[in-house]
């Protein structure tokens, strides 16, 4: 980015934190107003356990939206990459649905559907975290909205990135290549197609969405529940 004639600052933010997002947002504000944000954390569940899966993907974003809608430049937008995942898991309840919406943050990780008890696995954990983050970001958008702001979701499925390769040669390898061989695409996504909707969202062209989740996965959630990839009772 450097390279390319912008003014750039890295840094490694552990987002579970509420101080180190913090100070990601003032280095942010040394630039100016704060007018776009992109947020890819996340923890694999092939690579974490659940608690860690909980207070980064889950807990971390939710903060992370809290504290950006304090700053963010009126006409600003966000967008939060979320997963598949969220949109394969059982149906929760309108109250549950609700409770991980609107619930304090810091009080997020005592739900009672959140208790370790409560989660079988490291996928449930992730599918729970996923599920929070499209609720928590159409709630969010509510009160982004009074200040002129925009904020969306968008939820990938099996796209090649570094992760993704190590996903494929980890524990879990043969359910992610059985799974973008069977849907509709046949493949999995690249980082571009991804890209292609977050210009949209964070574009004029998206100027009236807001608070909505967009799966993007080469229809392996449909084939979850009507095709070849419906699991077997």
């Amino acid at each position: 980015m450097n390279e390319a004639g912008f003014d750039c600052e890295a840094m490694v933010v552990d987002i579970s934190s509420r101080d180190n997002i913090l100070d990601m947002i003032k280095t942010g504000q040394k630039y100016g107003e704060i007018s776009m944000l992109i947020n890819s954390a996340g923890v694999s569940p092939s690579q974490v356990p659940i608690e860690a899966i909980l207070k980064v993907d889950l807990y971390g974003t939710a903060v992370l939206l809290e504290e950006v809608e304090k700053v963010i430049k009126n006409g600003g937008v966000e967008v939060t990459i979320s997963s598949q995942s969220g949109h394969r898991m059982p149906a929760l309840t309108k109250e549950e649905d609700e409770l991980l919406a609107t619930t304090p943050t810091d009080k997020l990780l005592s739900l009672e559907i959140l208790k370790p008890e409560n989660i079988t696995d490291t996928l449930h954990a992730y599918q729970m975290a996923k599920r929070c983050n499209e609720k928590r970001v159409m709630a969010e958008s509510v009160k982004w909205g009074e200040k002129g702001a925009r904020i969306n979701s968008i939820s990938p499925g099996i796209i090649v990135t570094p992760l993704a390769i190590d996903e494929f040669n980890g524990p879990r390898g043969d359910f992610y290549k059985n799974m973008f061989a069977k849907c509709p695409a046949g493949r999995p996504g690249t980082a571009d197609e991804v890209a292609n909707i977050a210009e949209l969202l964070m574009s004029e062209k998206g100027a009236f969405i807001t608070g909505s989740d967009f799966l993007i996965d080469g229809g392996a959630t449909a084939s979850y529940f009507y095709g070849p990839l419906k699991p077997t009772k």
